[in-house]
């Protein structure tokens, strides 16, 4: 049935009915095309309450009657430098950007985190071969090495120099630090919060030197890298894997052997055991 065919007063029925829907859901409205609404009149007094059908928009930063950032804008404000921090004055951003041993020490000597509590001390970075398939690993500088900027030269290091030569080493052959790259006060061991702050410098200067075994000699250098508390009795005498790219094997310090001779049978059992896995390694030389 077409349009033309429907009744009349249906028809008129059916408009009454709209109008009236849409006069319940919008108000009375003009068809007047003279009652013209001022621009004025379209905005929403500030004491008005919007109408269920109206779509109400946040202020932006620039309708706020304060001038001051919403409460969003102020959170993201707060939390903005947590993206855009510049990191380029954090020492510990660079260490991983240091591709050589030169720029790694040159990081170290304005690097004040690595200092201790004594004041005036000299960085004693580290020395030997820097492509050493042997690392020595000890705890801290002491009063000599301080003096030198290099480690293992005084009465302890002279002891070190012979325990390498018996098992057929030369000191240039292999590479020589410290967990600590300055001394502390008394030659006291190194506080673990010292110990914290340099070993990220030492992980860096071991994968520089991407050494085939590493020998830590102390019980802090030993417990430092292989991050427990054990005694140096329960670590000697084993290799342990050390970060998945290295073995490592613990032994007493040379400045303890001067100090308890009965430690030098162990130590000489466990170089003994270092210099046959360094050849079975294809250890050079």
């Amino acid at each position: 049935m077409t349009d033309s065919d429907r009744d009349p007063k249906k028809v008129i029925a059916d408009a009454i009915n709209f109008i009236k829907q849409e006069r319940e859901l919008y108000g009375d409205f003009s068809m007047d095309p003279e009652n013209k609404v001022s621009p004025q009149d379209k905005s929403t007094p500030s004491h008005a309450s919007p109408s269920p059908n109206s779509v109400v928009t946040e202020p932006s930063v620039q309708e706020t009657s304060s001038g001051q950032n919403t409460q969003h804008d102020e959170e993201f404000t707060s939390q903005e430098g947590l993206f855009n921090k510049d990191q380029s004055n954090d020492v510990y951003y660079h260490i991983d950007k240091c591709d050589s041993l030169e720029e790694l020490k040159a990081l170290c000597e304005k690097a004040d985190v690595l200092r201790t509590d004594l004041e005036e001390t000299q960085l004693v970075f580290g020395v030997g071969n820097p492509t050493a398939d042997l690392m020595i690993i000890g705890e801290a500088p002491g009063a000599e090495e301080d003096k030198q900027g290099e480690p293992f030269v005084g009465k302890a290091g002279q002891l070190l120099n012979k325990i390498l030569d018996a098992i057929n080493f030369k000191r240039e052959d292999v590479y020589i630090a410290n967990i600590l790259k300055h001394r502390p006060p008394n030659n006291r061991n190194p506080k673990p919060e010292e110990r914290e702050r340099s070993l990220p410098f030492l992980l860096r200067q071991i994968d520089l030197i991407e050494p085939k075994l590493i020998l830590a000699v102390g019980k802090v250098a030993a417990q430092t890298l292989l991050d427990n508390n054990l005694s140096l009795t329960k670590m000697r005498g084993q290799f342990h894997d050390f970060r998945g790219k290295y073995e490592l094997l613990a032994t007493y310090h040379p400045a303890a052997l001067l100090r308890h001779p009965k430690w030098k049978r162990p130590t000489w059992e466990d170089v003994q055991l270092l210099r046959k896995r360094y050849d079975e390694l294809g250890g050079q030389p």
